[in-house]
């Protein structure tokens, strides 16, 4: 999966969780040091490179936590059929 699919999806996350908990962009954005253009960038899909840095001070200021996930392994044909 390239960077910026994964940015697409930590926008709409982002979006979903800040919306949830009653905040506006500039609200989130003040809780994060940032300027509300990054937050509405990244919301819609816009901004092609958040530094960790800015990822983890939106995350944390959502009162959420970055975290790596070991992709999964896509199954060949032989594991499905010995699952049936």
């Amino acid at each position: 999966m390239s960077m910026i699919m994964y940015l697409l999806e930590l926008g709409a996350e982002i979006k979903t969780q800040r919306k949830a908990q009653g905040l506006r962009q500039g609200e989130l954005a003040e809780l994060a040091c940032l300027d509300r253009t990054t937050i509405s960038k990244l919301e819609g899909g816009h901004l092609l490179e958040l530094g960790f840095n800015k990822a983890e001070r939106i995350v944390n200021a959502l009162g959420l936590q970055l975290a790596l996930q070991v992709p999964r392994k896509r199954p060949t044909l032989d594991d499905l059929i010995k699952e049936n």
